[in-house]
């Protein structure tokens, strides 16, 4: 045995510095599921990956730094990818989906009604951009236009929209999803509807690179999506509920009963994260006409989704795994 534990020594050693090593960054939230299990389950180390797991605090850093290769792998809502080619020119590409939001429509509790947002401060993350866009039509199909009857507060991510809202009555209103649509339930806050009722599909979060990395790095992204859909899997896996509320009660620093209550939301199919982190090419052709529509991109016209997405990565990683 002494003459083979130096061997297995260098062997282990040799291994380890084989690893890729990946930077990916995110927002804190249910849909963060599935790659923070990839982690700790060892999704990513059977891909060769070592995959550290960064938070964001708003859509604006998180852009800023993936096109300063900051880090290699972003997620969050993939009209963060159409604002990057379309305002920032950067080239960036889409490849897999995650989820249609999560989001509620969320208010103080002296809210009744959407017409009581009239004249009232609203938070959002960027103002340009996803989930924004989803608060704006909302108001929009309630015959509220931006500017005219309500103005917007871009304080950052959800954490921050969720604490804005605690802390100062005055901001009425704003998109959330879980866990903090269930704080804000915890309080007092209300839901005026869940965004996929009120708006029906939409792709939300998604995995984004730069396209001269994807390109330069084909086995290194298709191994990360690998792993990151059999961390998917392993997240809404009924037989794994106490592992993976272990890790949003950890990650997200959220009671366990809010941890709980999110992997029950997280795992609903018809509401939470998306089959296999497929990409909802409808939701996605909505994203671009909600953009089309409420910012006047592309003189109203929406483009075809293929000019953003790319998704033989996907195909070839669920090919890996099969």
């Amino acid at each position: 045995m002494r003459r083979i534990a130096p061997f297995l020594l260098v062997f282990c050693c040799a291994v380890a510095s084989a690893q890729t090593q990946l930077k990916v960054k995110m927002f804190p939230g249910a849909q963060s599921l599935p790659a923070l299990a990839a982690v700790q389950q060892g999704m990513f180390e059977r891909q060769g990956l070592k995959v550290e797991i960064l938070f964001t605090a708003n859509s604006d850093e998180q852009r800023a730094g993936l096109a300063k290769g900051e880090f290699e792998i972003a997620q969050a809502a993939v009209d963060n990818a159409v604002a990057m080619v379309e305002l920032a020119k950067e080239d960036v590409v889409i490849v897999t989906g995650g989820d249609s939001s999560m989001n509620e429509f969320i208010v103080q509790a002296d809210v009744a009604s959407f017409a009581q947002l009239k004249g009232q401060k609203l938070l959002v993350d960027a103002p340009n951009t996803a989930y924004a866009l989803q608060l704006k039509k909302i108001l929009l199909m309630n015959g509220l236009k931006e500017g005219a009857d309500y103005k917007i507060n871009p304080i950052g991510g959800t954490a921050l929209r969720l604490k804005g809202m605690r802390e100062n009555k005055a901001y009425k209103a704003a998109m959330l999803n879980p866990p903090f649509s269930i704080d804000a339930r915890a309080a007092g806050l209300k839901s005026m509807g869940r965004a996929a009722d009120l708006l029906g599909a939409y792709q939300a979060t998604g995995t984004f690179v730069l396209r001269d990395w994807a390109n330069a790095n084909r086995d290194t992204l298709e191994r990360y999506i690998a792993g990151f859909i059999e961390g998917n899997r392993w997240a809404v896996a009924p037989e794994n509920r106490d592992a993976a509320v272990k890790i949003l009660a950890e990650r997200l620093k959220v009671t366990p009963d809010v941890a709980a209550h999110t992997w029950q939301l997280l795992s609903d199919p018809k509401f939470g994260l998306a089959k296999d982190g497929q990409l909802d090419l409808a939701g996605f052709r909505n994203v671009l006409a909600l953009r089309a529509e409420i910012e006047g991109s592309w003189g109203g016209k929406p483009p075809p989704p293929e000019r953003y997405v790319d998704l033989s990565y996907y195909e070839k990683a669920l090919h890996r795994l099969k």
